[in-house]
């Protein structure tokens, strides 16, 4: 005897985030990634991304990283506003604004005499990764290559973890003049628990950011 199949519940549409979830979102985010990267920063660590390319210039020349960050993601608010959206694309600008902000500030609020850089690494990556999954699921990024790899995910379905993790590796790579090799190791280890991180909570299908 047949029986006719059971249909599944449609699942429920997801509330959109309201202007105070993606404000406080932005705000917790930053804050998180700073601490992320004034840990990495201690150590003398590298990251990478635009983040990476701002520390490099701020080993060579001395700049803050707060200002390097700011000046180097302006080209990419274009590909954001053309790819994204201008909601994105507003919303990474104030993230990056924010984060440029934090870090100015951090300084003043406490200060690191002394860390174990293996421990910089990882609650390093770890900070910047959980920050930077809580900007993705607001529809906002830390501008140059948050953009191109959350373009490709949700483009491609490439994963945006694994995708910014080869980036990094190569971003990484380009410090070996400035940074010792023991440095480099550390900051590998980084780059991999940040993007990691990254990989395995922001799954495409596995959650919609509205």
């Amino acid at each position: 005897m047949e029986t006719e199949a059971t249909v599944p519940p449609a699942a429920p549409s997801a509330a959109p985030h309201t202007l105070f979830d993606d404000i406080q979102a932005l705000v917790a985010g930053t804050l998180l990634i700073s601490l992320g990267l004034a840990l990495l920063g201690k150590a003398s660590l590298i990251t990478g991304g635009t983040v990476g390319i701002a520390f490099l210039l701020h080993y060579a020349s001395g700049v803050s990283f707060g200002k390097l960050f700011f000046l180097i993601n302006i080209p990419f608010y274009l590909l954001a506003w053309k790819k994204l959206g201008w909601v994105f694309t507003l919303k990474t600008f104030c993230s990056v604004l924010l984060l440029s902000l934090w870090s100015e500030l951090l300084p003043l609020a406490f200060k690191i005499d002394q860390i174990n850089p293996a421990y910089a690494a990882v609650m390093g990556g770890l900070l910047a990764g959980v920050g930077l999954l809580i900007l993705f699921r607001h529809r906002a990024s830390l501008g140059g290559v948050n953009v191109l790899v959350l373009y490709l995910q949700e483009r491609y379905g490439w994963r945006a973890g694994y995708v910014q993790l080869a980036l990094d590796g190569t971003i990484t790579a380009l410090s070996i003049p400035l940074i010792s090799p023991s440095a480099i190791a550390m900051s590998l280890l980084g780059a991999l628990v940040l993007n990691l991180t990254i990989a395995i909570n922001h799954q495409p299908g596995r959650y919609v950011a509205i």
